[in-house]
């Protein structure tokens, strides 16, 4: 009788791969502990160097990205600003012409 598949989550597979590469703990200790074949846990080895570089790709775009944020962020403010002072200015204006016509 087959066991069902068991799914490991990256957080799951990065700890298991870290305790090897770290702890140095046997590949084969840590497949008898979790139930899985040495492959398996080589394989996620090789995916884990061959994606590595976009952990360290990411913070580069996630700072350039928040950094556009806050670009976009402050432009939006200096607009805002400016409507308000033109606002200001028109119902000041507004107010002086109510005034000048007599109107109450």
């Amino acid at each position: 009788m087959n066991k069902p598949r068991r799914h490991f989550s990256g957080p799951e597979k990065v700890a298991l791969l870290k305790r090897h590469l770290l702890e140095k703990t046997p590949v084969s200790d840590l497949c008898d502990e979790v139930g899985i074949a040495p492959n398996l846990f080589y394989r996620w080895q090789q995916e884990f160097f061959e994606n590595g570089h976009a952990a360290f790709e990411s913070d580069r775009k996630s700072k350039a990205a928040e950094d556009a944020k806050q670009r976009k962020i402050e432009q939006l403010e200096a607009k805002l600003q400016r409507k308000n002072e033109v606002l200001s200015e028109l119902m000041e204006e507004h107010t002086v012409l109510k005034k000048t016509l007599g109107e109450p």
